[in-house]
């Protein structure tokens, strides 16, 4: 496909596009960026801008008549019938998706070769960062061959665009999410040996290459450029990025009545949004100045703790594989940059008045004072020493331990990646950092809070959600742009992970 073909919505209905949302026919604009066309667009829109002049005109039945929308059904995920284990091996039937066989420019969607799982509900699409913790339950499963399916489909993905972009949809071309992909490859590799590592090492090197563009222009200076940063001290450190600076076509009535509601809007911040939505934390008080205010995001600001953890064992993975396959001068050189970015870890995101990993503010040349589970990524890769960890291990037991896991972030603020919520693929990481550090009483804690909260709602309801609120756990979680949704690929992933710990 040309890159024409691979057009997103708002480019390809233009005014259709607009004067949908402004009617705002759409509760959850992703309904209308997933719909697929009956016509070609073109014939569409030029039949739109033809009938729209009629005083009789009807949006709403124009839309009905030349689009199928999405359809959120859930009731074959819901029932109390089996055991939940058993529930959640058989449900990776009703998640998978075959390959995509999709007319061109129909629809959002960008066809991939291989099966793969998505996460449900609203989620029809796979997810980067989701599809590493929903393999962990595959791996249980012992579904191997669905594990490569989406891996490969993900080297497809970044053959194609030099990328993996946040999910395979044509609006979610400009940025990322948290690049899990070495980790997918590593726990392929534990399942298959190592002779496939020459299938993977150059997605590998591309997928590094996407985090560093921009590196050569990056002079030291405290200037980023793109995703990469050189600070002064020479310390190279990546931050999250989205290449656009529009309203998200997904969610473009919610961020136009942003705009709306502060006429000093501008478009850096809806790259402060998108940016906070390749960090998958959208939205929490991590990415704020006000930890109430939306409007006060600053995400671009900050180099995060997570992901330049997970570009680490990026580093790390591609130099093993290099000296796997006899290229010993190359893997020594990414050996080395892995070493410089562990030791840039250490040194710049350990908040000595905190006790915890936080982010960094380059543009303040200081620590953030916002604790989040991000803070635990240093554990969970084995990067820090016992004393930062044991600190670690009494802020998550002090601050974050709550009835049912733990909580993103301490804070309550109405958003979703913070209190009262948890969310299993933070629930895994904490659990595992801490294990790596001997802590074994607090991390069994969690995960027997954890699991019994997913039991207890599943036996409830039938169901399993993207997120639970910890605190009360006679609630729902809750904030957030859309509905709790169930499903749900990672929490079932970790759930199956945890049963053994």
């Amino acid at each position: 496909m040309s890159p024409l073909e691979y057009s997103s919505p708002e480019k390809i209905y233009g005014e259709l596009f607009y004067d949908i949302h402004r009617a705002g026919l759409f509760e959850d604009g992703k309904q209308f960026a997933d719909a697929i066309a009956r016509l070609h667009p073109s014939i569409i829109l030029k039949t739109y801008l033809e009938e729209r002049v009629n005083p009789n005109f009807d949006l709403s039945a124009f839309v009905t008549e030349y689009f199928d929308l999405p359809i959120i059904d859930n009731k074959k995920l819901t029932t109390v019938e089996k055991p939940i284990t058993d529930h959640l091996h058989d449900l990776w039937n009703d998640l998978s998706r075959s390959p995509d066989k999709i007319k061109k420019k129909r629809t959002s969607k960008i066809p991939l070769p291989h099966s793969y799982i998505v996460p449900g509900g609203r989620f029809n699409e796979i997810y980067y960062w989701d599809s590493y913790f929903t393999m962990l339950g595959l791996k249980q499963s012992r579904q191997i061959d669905m594990i490569e399916n989406m891996i490969n489909n993900f080297k497809f993905l970044i053959d194609e665009f030099g990328f993996i972009p946040n999910g395979n949809r044509t609006y979610f071309l400009s940025r990322s999410q948290p690049p899990f992909y070495s980790l997918m490859v590593k726990l392929l590799i534990a399942e298959k040996g190592p002779e496939i590592i020459p299938t993977y090492i150059s997605s590998l090197v591309k997928e590094y290459n996407f985090w560093m563009h921009g590196l050569k222009e990056a002079k030291g200076n405290d200037k980023p450029v793109n995703r990469v940063l050189k600070l002064e001290n020479n310390s190279i450190l990546n931050r999250y990025y989205d290449d656009k600076d529009t309203p998200r076509e997904e969610m473009f009535r919610d961020d136009w009545k942003l705009k709306d509601f502060d006429d000093n809007l501008h478009h850096h911040e809806y790259r402060e949004l998108r940016a906070a939505c390749e960090s998958g934390w959208d939205f929490s008080s991590r990415w704020l100045l006000d930890k109430n205010d939306l409007k006060t995001i600053m995400t671009t600001d900050l180099l995060p703790v997570d992901l330049n953890c997970l570009l680490w064992h990026l580093e790390k993975l591609i130099s093993e594989c290099y000296a796997k396959i006899g290229k010993e001068e190359l893997s020594l050189n990414y050996g080395i940059i892995a070493h410089n970015r562990k030791k840039s870890i250490i040194d710049i995101f350990w908040n000595k008045e905190e006790d915890f990993f936080c982010d960094y503010n380059w543009k303040t040349g200081s620590p953030s004072s916002r604790l989040s589970l991000a803070g635990i990524y240093p554990l969970y890769f084995k990067l820090c020493t016992d004393e930062q960890a044991l600190k670690c291990a009494e802020k998550i037991h002090k601050n974050f331990l709550r009835k049912g896991g733990v909580v993103t972030t301490p804070y309550e603020t109405g958003q979703q990646w913070d209190a009262p919520n948890g969310w299993a693929p933070l629930q895994y990481m904490t659990i595992k950092g801490l294990l790596n550090y001997g802590h074994k009483s607090l991390a069994q804690e969690i995960g027997h809070r954890w699991v019994s909260l997913n039991k207890k709602v599943y036996q409830t309801t039938g169901k399993m959600l993207e997120k639970y609120n910890v605190e009360d756990i006679e609630l729902e979680g809750g904030g957030g742009e859309y509905p709790v949704q169930d499903g749900f690929g990672w929490t079932n992933g970790v759930y199956l992970s945890l049963l053994n710990l």
